[in-house]
């Protein structure tokens, strides 16, 4: 994806000088890595780089003393648990892309404050933590047999999102582009027929086509050498094609159920920051790029740019600024659905000079009220599990309840189970009462739900009804385009 100069100046964020930012949320994805079509690929040196870099980047924006967006009240120096928020899949790639990016954000506290890094015993030894002061961060990472998985990857686990990713394949378009392209993939297959075998080296695998030479021309100096840069930009195009049809199409809205599902986690994380009037001050979501195009494709970010259709870049970043158009407000505002202002932003990739705002939903302005924010953004939204696990049809194992709550006595239709976290400790599962209108009623009812899951989950257990199969390491899985979207994508 390659934002046009126009485009971005047509965009340009608007100045903070006359606003006061109260919290920002920030989805990523990861940087560079190895190609996914083998089997335990992994972020390179340069993939971390890249993400930690992102984070200096928005640490220099929202964080720093003097930041061209500092955001209130937050800790220049040293992290405050309680003013940050981090989550992301148990899954390498994507956890190491939250620490790195964290890294960045809060570098080592004695690179930045030595006398905040100090501790003086009794005996007059000073004393600093680890690593010159590493900053650690909790990062919340969701399992996938837990609920809050699906607020990240909500295509994993979910059967009918992937029929519908199939179906592209029986389309008109599909088909026509398969025989249009077959000359051109033809020519790559000196270079991944005794990868992929000769026969797949074609539109059918546009993605993995394009992987394997993105990653060859960036790591492979003999890919680097015959591979031109008008091929490699048309197979990304092709790349971009594929991608956006399996995870978008307005007809077939089950494509986008991973969109949908981040949709209702920025909506639960964002309404946990309004409900503890921004005492969270910014909170981060690494995910993939399949979820980041579902989430444009629904929110008619196509409208504002044509290139919000391609691939975002590694290390590419949307957030989400929430702010007063006052600069000289303290406390937070009494009327948040009316007085606190939603921004879109986009930043792709590392190359992008900056953070650049963009208008959400079709609209022509760049800000709106968070009340209509959330009005719109929930109209797009899976905001609770069990929608999602019946929407689904999800044999996940946390779905027990809420497709068979006759079965426990319980009523599986108002809320998701919730996790146990301490009060004190900002987490989706936590996050909808009240911003989103579910009120302390849904509370109990989710404690019902969760109480029926564990029951069913002993239910199973002990009628045998489970079969005892060893997990795959999603580092062992082989990723590849030419089957349902059941594999992680990263």
């Amino acid at each position: 994806m390659r934002f046009s100069t126009l485009a971005l100046a047509a965009f340009a964020a608007t100045p903070a000088s006359a606003e006061t930012l109260y919290s920002v949320l920030v989805f990523t994805r990861h940087g560079d890595r190895t190609a996914k079509f083998y089997k335990g690929y992994h972020m390179t040196n340069l993939g971390a780089t890249q993400i930690y870099d992102s984070g200096t980047y928005h640490r220099q924006r929202y964080v720093e003393e003097g930041a061209s967006h500092q955001i209130l009240n937050i800790s220049a120096d040293a992290a405050v648990t309680s003013q940050l928020w981090a989550s992301a899949p148990d899954q390498g790639i994507l956890f190491q892309t939250a620490t790195n990016f964290l890294q960045g954000l809060y570098p080592p506290l004695n690179t930045l404050n030595t006398q905040l890094a100090t501790e003086t015993l009794t005996n007059g030894t000073d004393t600093t933590d680890p690593l010159n002061g590493y900053q650690f961060i909790l990062i919340h990472g969701e399992d996938t047999m837990t609920p809050d998985t699906i607020w990240i990857k909500g295509d994993d686990q979910c059967p009918t999102y992937d029929e519908a990713y199939d179906s592209y394949a029986d389309s008109a378009e599909y088909k026509l582009t398969f025989d249009e392209t077959a000359p051109f993939y033809s020519r790559f297959v000196p270079l991944l027929g005794d990868i992929m075998g000769p026969e797949n080296v074609t539109y059918a695998h546009a993605y993995d086509v394009f992987d394997l030479l993105n990653v060859g021309s960036i790591h492979n100096a003999s890919v680097a050498e015959v591979l031109s840069p008008s091929d490699l930009d048309q197979l990304r195009y092709l790349a971009d094609q594929w991608e956006w049809n399996h995870n978008f199409n307005a007809t077939q809205p089950d494509r986008s159920i991973g969109g949908m599902t981040l949709a209702g986690g920025i909506l639960r994380q964002l309404a946990d920051v309004v409900d503890s009037q921004a005492q969270v001050k910014f909170s981060l979501m690494a995910g993939s790029y399949d979820t980041q195009m579902a989430f444009y494709g629904l929110t008619n970010l196509t409208t504002a740019s044509d290139d919000f259709y391609g691939l975002p870049n590694y290390a590419s970043s949307i957030a989400f600024e929430l702010f007063s158009e006052e600069d000289d407000r303290i406390a937070f505002p009494e009327n948040p659905e009316l007085d606190l202002r939603v921004r879109f932003l986009f930043k792709n990739g590392t190359e992008d000079a900056e953070l650049t705002a963009f208008p959400l939903f079709g609209r022509e302005e760049l800000t709106m009220s968070y009340g209509d924010f959330v009005n719109e953004l929930g109209n797009r939204a899976i905001i609770e599990v069990d929608e999602w696990c019946i929407r689904c049809e999800s044999d996940a194992e946390f779905c027990y309840a809420a497709r068979h709550g006759d079965d426990t006595g319980g009523d599986s239709s108002t809320t998701s189970p919730s996790s146990t976290e301490d009060d004190s400790d900002s987490g989706l599962s936590n996050a909808a009462a009240g911003g989103i209108g579910a009120g302390v009623t849904l509370g109990v009812v989710a404690n019902v739900v969760a109480l029926a899951w564990l029951l069913s989950r002993r239910k199973k257990t002990a009628h045998q009804t489970l079969p005892v199969v060893a997990p795959v390491p999603v580092s062992e899985k082989k990723t590849s385009s030419t089957s349902s979207k059941s594999d992680v994508s990263v």
